[in-house]
């Protein structure tokens, strides 16, 4: 028996987890991946802040890692099979053992979205789907393409041009919906190029891509190109994992909160990426656990 049980070790949930413990509440954090969570994988973290120079996502995750065990938080490696939120005592089953708890802090985020195209799964890892941060190096002076337009995926791309030969940002809209920061950094670099009004239709090859399939939004025409050894990196936004929580009324698929990160039902708070909110950002993310765990607490 915990008084607070928090799903999901990202920026949300390790900052819950700090505040929950400051309260001197019994606190149990689950996390069935790695510590970090999607911050985790990405090349640089950027936009927060006293960051310190030069922070990867590799290096953010350790030290809230460090951070977290170092305030007394207890981490268990387990994956959420079910929950019960209903009852006054909320009840959380795992791969590896049964907790209960008087509240609960879901902050297990979203999951990257593939593309759902033919060559797709049967090449992940195989040229397409790949982490830039840990796979980059092993596309260095090569062709490299981006699918995506939002600031991830651009920053990702900038990342990458630092290594590939060129990089294509692939985007099916007719312009980027980036910040004007990364956009001016896309223009200066001389090696990338930027395809908009077009989507990744389909991928190809023997044992890894060796060609891919590109269809213009307007037209309908489809460009096939012939480049042996590229990398393929998606980033088509995220769905939230909120398929456990059939107790609770959602919006979109995520999870409505009020001011103080409290669902509909009683004990039950969300904070991070799995909630209805207008701004997904590890400041944001940071906040919403603070305020979550800090009115937990209260009850």
């Amino acid at each position: 028996m915990y008084d607070i049980v928090i799903i999901g070790a990202g920026p949300a949930g390790i900052s819950a987890a700090i505040y929950a413990v400051s309260r001197g509440k019994s606190t149990l954090l689950i996390e069935k991946e790695q510590v970090g969570g999607l911050i985790g994988k990405v090349s640089t973290v950027t936009h927060y802040s006293a960051l310190v120079e030069p922070e990867t996502g590799e290096t953010f995750a350790k030290r809230l890692k460090s951070q977290a065990l170092g305030a007394g938080v207890k981490i268990v490696d387990e994956e959420v099979l079910s929950v019960t939120l209903e009852s006054d005592i909320k009840e959380i089953v795992t791969n590896k053992d049964y907790y209960q708890s008087r509240t609960v802090i879901l902050a297990n985020g979203t999951t990257a979205r593939t593309l759902g195209i033919p060559g797709e799964a049967e090449f992940k890892g195989k040229g397409i789907g790949m982490n830039a941060a840990k796979d980059g190096a092993a596309y260095a002076g090569k062709n490299v393409y981006v699918v995506g337009g939002a600031d991830g995926a651009i920053k990702e791309a900038i990342y990458l041009s630092k290594l590939a030969k060129k990089v294509t940002i692939i985007h099916f809209e007719e312009k980027l919906g980036a910040i004007p920061e990364f956009l001016n950094k896309v223009k200066a670099s001389p090696n990338m190029e930027v395809c908009l009004n077009s989507r990744l239709t389909r991928v190809s090859g023997k044992d890894c891509v060796d060609t891919l399939e590109i269809t213009s939004e307007k037209t309908g025409e489809k460009r096939v190109i012939q480049d042996p050894g590229c990398g393929i990196f998606v980033y088509a936004g995220s769905t939230p994992n909120t398929e456990m929580y059939s107790e609770l009324k959602l919006q979109d698929g995520f999870i409505p909160v009020n001011e103080k990160m409290q669902t509909a039902l009683p004990g039950v708070y969300a904070a991070g990426d799995i909630c209805v909110k207008q701004v997904r950002q590890v400041a944001t993310a940071v906040a919403d656990g603070a305020i979550a765990a800090i009115n937990a607490a209260m009850e």
